[in-house]
């Protein structure tokens, strides 16, 4: 039983000594930030409704409904429906695809108002376990542009890695991801943003469960790049 206890106070250290060096690592990025003259846009908040449905071991398919707010939290930046439809063939690998439709809210310039855009993407994925660790991989294609408008669609490829970590008798399991952004279609396809997320997830009840995270989120290779402070909150419920 000591050891068993010994053990677990390592696990919990193990996961305060990762999550303040990701938020210190945050911390010391917006000071230099700051010092490059970086424009911090200021704090969102995403919240997210979600409904699964598993059609078979190998077929899921969800539908999400989101809404996004800006400059602090006061004001409508967006807000989107989503499909989505993953297929698992084999036991550690999955391809997913999505249609979302956006409804997105332009409040600079001389014509402002809610634009219509249409955005889709293709994933490959790659996950897999050691010991009470998960670990997940995914590469993306994204196509998005906006509807009535003939300007050239926006295209990325974004690199994705993530992990969790499952602690015993706790329903707080921590999780931690990094994702890249890489536009095409420019001069040399360049890194034009990345994206930083620790966040959890705990249920509800047998078939809902509620995430919450904290995101950073900042501009790349921009004249006036920008930096975002995401408080994020989603439900998920899942159909049999």
């Amino acid at each position: 039983m000591k050891t068993e206890t010994l053990r677990r106070m390592k696990n919990y250290r193990k996961i305060i000594k990762i999550s303040l060096w990701i938020f210190l690592g945050l911390i010391t990025k917006h000071g230099m930030a700051q010092g490059e003259y970086i424009e911090v846009r200021d704090l969102e908040t995403w919240s997210s409704v979600n409904l699964k449905y598993k059609v078979n071991k190998t077929w899921k398919m969800s539908f999400q409904g989101q809404l996004r707010l800006e400059n602090n939290s006061s004001e409508v930046s967006q807000y989107f429906g989503q499909y989505d439809l993953t297929y698992s063939p084999f036991k550690h690998f999955a391809f997913a695809g999505a249609l979302r439709y956006v409804r997105k809210n332009d409040n600079t310039g001389n014509v402002q108002g809610y634009e219509n855009h249409f955005r889709y993407h293709l994933d490959g994925i790659f996950k897999h376990k050691s010991k009470r660790f998960k670990f997940k991989y995914r590469v993306r294609y994204q196509n998005k542009n906006e509807l009535g408008v003939e300007d050239e669609a926006r295209q990325y490829i974004r690199l994705k890695a993530g992990a969790e970590y499952n602690i015993r008798k706790w329903k707080l399991d921590p999780e931690v991801s990094s994702e890249l952004f890489n536009r095409l279609g420019t001069e040399d396809n360049q890194l034009e943003g990345y994206r930083l997320t620790l966040g959890t997830s705990f249920k509800v009840h047998t078939a809902g469960k509620i995430g919450v995270f904290y995101r950073y989120e900042e501009e790349l290779n921009a004249s006036f790049p920008k930096s975002r402070n995401i408080i994020g909150f989603k439900y998920t419920y899942s159909l049999k």
